[in-house]
Order: C-alpha cells, then sequence, then structure tokens
C-alpha cells in the first residue's frame, strides 16, 4: 500500500511542479505566525499531563469512509474545545479523502497548531506546506531515503515548522535519531499487513533518549490502552479514528480524557 502511495504522490507532484514553483509557494507565506508544535507537546508532557493530537481524518485506505458528515473546520473547532492539545489534518485527496482546503479553513477555525499529515517526499510540498501555513508536517521514515529525509526536514526548519518524524521499526528510528527535530511518532501500524500492535511503541520507547518527546500513533481505542503507555513512559497521542466514528468527535475526545484522569 504504502508503494502505490508514494507512486500516486509523485505523480501528483509532477503534476504540480508544471503549475509551481519552491519560490511561488513561498511568496505565498507572507504573514504567517507559527504557532509551536513542539513547545506545547512538551508543556503537556512537562505539566504530566495527557497530550492528544486529535485528527480529522475522513477516510483510510485500510477501514474506507471513517464519517459521512464531515466538515473540517467544524471539527477541529471541536477538538480544540474539548482540550484537544494539537490538530492533525489528513491532505491526502485520493487515499483519505483529504484536501488542503481542509487545514487551512481548519487552522483559521482554532488556536492551536496544526499538523499536516501526508506523504511528504518533495521540496516542494514542504513549500506548500508553508504557503498553506501548517505548524509541523509529518516525515515518514519508511518513505524516505536518510539524505532526503533530512534535506526536507532542514527545509521545514528554515521555514520556522516543526517535524513529526514517524517511525515503525528499529531501522525507521536510526533515521529519524539522525535529524535534529525533538517529535518522533512511533506508529503501531505494520506497513506489511497493516495489523496494529502497541508493543511496537514499547519496544521503540525504550531506546529513544529523553531528549525527544515521543508520541504513539495508531490503534489506540480507550483509556486501558492510554494507562498501558503511560506506564511505560509515553504521555502523548496521535488519534483520529476513535473519534471520527463518534456523533460528536469533541465529546469522544472530552469522555477519553475524563476517563483518563479517572483511571489515574
Amino acid at each position: 500500500m504504502l508503494k502505490e502511495i508514494l507512486h500516486s504522490k509523485r505523480a501528483q507532484i509532477e503534476k504540480l511542479a508544471k503549475t509551481r514553483s519552491i519560490a511561488s509557494f513561498e511568496g505565498e507565506a507572507g504573514g504567517f505566525k507559527h504557532r509551536n508544535f513542539s513547545e506545547k507537546l512538551t508543556r503537556s508532557e512537562q505539566s504530566n499531563q495527557i497530550g492528544i493530537i486529535a485528527e480529522v481524518k475522513k477516510a483510510s485506505p485500510s477501514k474506507g469512509i471513517l464519517r459521512e458528515n464531515f466538515e473540517a473546520k467544524n471539527i477541529a473547532r471541536l477538538y480544540e474545545n474539548n482540550s484537544a492539545a494539537c490538530i492533525s489534518v489528513l491532505t491526502d485527496e485520493k487515499f483519505f479523502k483529504g484536501s488542503i482546503e481542509n487545514l487551512i479553513l481548519a487552522r483559521r477555525e482554532i488556536s492551536i497548531p496544526v499538523l499536516r499529515k501526508d506523504f511528504i517526499i518533495d521540496p516542494l510540498q514542504v513549500a506548500e506546506s508553508y504557503a498553506m501555513h501548517a505548524d509541523c508536517i509529518l516525515l515518514i521514515a519508511a518513505a524516505l531515503p536518510i539524505s532526503l529525509l533530512i534535506e526536507l526536514e532542514s527545509q521545514a526548519l528554515s521555514y520556522g515548522m516543526d517535524c513529526l518524524l514517524e517511525v515503525h521499526n528499529e531501522g525507521d528510528l536510526e533515521k529519524a535519531m539522525s535529524c535534529k527535530s525533538k517529535l518522533i511518532g512511533i506508529n503501531n501500524r505494520n506497513l506489511e499487513d497493516f495489523s496494529v500492535n502497541l508493543e511496537t511503541s514499547l519496544r521503540l520507547n525504550k531506546t529513544i533518549p529523553t531528549t525527544k518527546l515521543v508520541i504513539s500513533e495508531s490503534g489506540i481505542k480507550n483509556s486501558k490502552d492510554i494507562k498501558l503507555l503511560t506506564d511505560n513512559g509515553i504521555r502523548t497521542f496521535l488519534i483520529g479514528e476513535i473519534f471520527m466514528r463518534q456523533d460528536c468527535p469533541g465529546q469522544a475526545l472530552k469522555k477519553l480524557l475524563s476517563s483518563c484522569s479517572e483511571s489515574d
């Protein structure tokens, strides 16, 4: 699936490059006031709070449509009103039914930092993210040779954006540790068969220095899962699917945070 997505993404980039340049996107980014994604999560962790990056996500390749009644800015507002630390917005159109417009509209609606979640594999996309005022971008180690990973991270940092470096295994983590960014996202989903195992976060977290901030991603369904992870030193999570399937994503977030407080 990753190979298929990246093949499609390269074709999209080639098409985009015919009409846009890095310089043209940089020119559009005027007045960008960066919201510090990394700092917001760090403050949550330092105050011993659970930090949740709540995801605005209409569909996924493995689960199909998650939510028919979908308006990105409304969902983002509900998340902020119910104590999300940050927001993640899917912008991939073909596989996740997302859009760049969803991110722009969501960010205008809220005051907390926003992650552009997509398959970023080219400098043109980093400049595009800057133009749409994303506060942070996702860089997937499995999708990038280490030289390109470092190049894209350096470009994003030069724009004032943060990077969330996503890893799936020890090889990915070795790449991520060669980068400067503080945020390490451990994705519990196996890219080969799409199975999910929280043990991936527990295993990889043991080798990550405390100077990094670890975010567990995928497969987190309830306060029991969060307790397992917090008991092992992880207090920040990226969660989307369980919220998207509820009538009110904001209330689902509030209920999860409340149940976590009770279990403490």
